[in-house]
């Protein structure tokens, strides 16, 4: 697994986050929608559990992938790009002391920032029904050993909780001043149902951390545009799972297509040709890289 040292890392997220206008990061899930993402223009990237779970497994997220599966994915991608990588810890993948594993390996393998929520375990995507949560102070405790377990504070640490849908929205907000009381870098209350709920975060933490706005096509929480969300206060943004959901939709078509007409002539114009894609992920370029070595 190729690794990015942690005391060097990829770019500072920290300064960006110190800027006015929000960040948006679409959710990535290898290294070539990690390169496309970063040809695009984009500042950061999301790397989800969920979308490791749906890629690598075919499966839903509820707690199946590992953090050694994350943490190879996300080492492919810190070796493929250098724009900036937020990743999904899930719940750290058990107690303070596996939260602590997690951290380490996570930013051995090039994570900008590092995501940990107070779900029990096995955790559910925050948008499904039938959640639980931990006790405040156990949460609390694991953000503490996140925090002494990186190597770099430029390795940055988001706290998330899932208790609202479980404990109703001022207790999760009251969980959330217990973490940021503990010295996370950022916060993220997940599945805020209104607008009004929204507003609510915003007024309570934005002028005080980094708040992250969550934008699941046909979840819990309405949808906006990372410039309405900046308004309201949320200075990361995250489409997650939306590069899943628009692959998945272009695959169906593909391979009814190719089914259908036993070819791909009615995708041709929908699709990169051979010298397209090589252009896109360098071919030309690492040809002559290798030719420089006579190779």
């Amino acid at each position: 697994m190729t690794a990015v040292s942690p005391t060097s890392p990829p770019s500072s997220l920290r300064e960006r986050l110190a800027q006015a206008s929000p960040l948006l990061a679409p959710g990535v899930y290898d290294a070539l929608s990690a390169l496309l993402a970063e040809q695009a223009g984009f500042e950061a990237l999301y790397l989800s559990g969920a979308s490791v779970a749906y890629t690598q497994l075919g499966r839903s997220d509820v707690g199946l992938t590992t953090a050694t599966e994350v943490a190879d994915v996300l080492a492919r991608i810190a070796e493929r790009v250098r724009t900036p990588v937020i990743v999904d810890a899930d719940t750290g993948f058990g107690n303070a002391l596996n939260v602590q594993r997690t951290v380490r390996a996570f930013e051995r393998a090039g994570a900008a920032m590092i995501q940990l929520e107070d779900q029990t375990f096995p955790k559910r995507c925050g948008h499904l029904e039938g959640k639980a949560v931990v006790e405040t102070a156990q949460m609390c405790g694991k953000l503490r050993a996140a925090l002494d377990a990186r190597a770099s504070r430029e390795t940055l640490i988001l706290a998330r909780t899932d208790a609202l849908a479980v404990e109703g929205a001022e207790a999760a907000f009251e969980r959330a001043e217990a973490y940021l009381a503990t010295g996370v870098d950022a916060l993220f209350v997940e599945a805020l149902r209104t607008r009004a709920q929204m507003q609510a975060a915003c007024q309570r933490f934005a002028a005080r951390v980094p708040l992250l706005a969550n934008m699941v096509e046909g979840g819990h929480t309405p949808l906006a545009t990372a410039t309405e969300l900046g308004a309201m206060g949320f200075r990361i943004v995250i489409f997650p799972g939306g590069t899943v959901r628009a692959l998945a939709h272009a695959l169906q078509g593909y391979y009814a297509s190719l089914a259908a007409h036993q070819g791909t002539g009615p995708w041709r114009e929908r699709m990169l040709d051979f010298d397209g894609l090589n252009g896109v992920i360098g071919t030309p370029e690492l040809l002559a890289e290798g030719r420089r070595y006579g190779d």
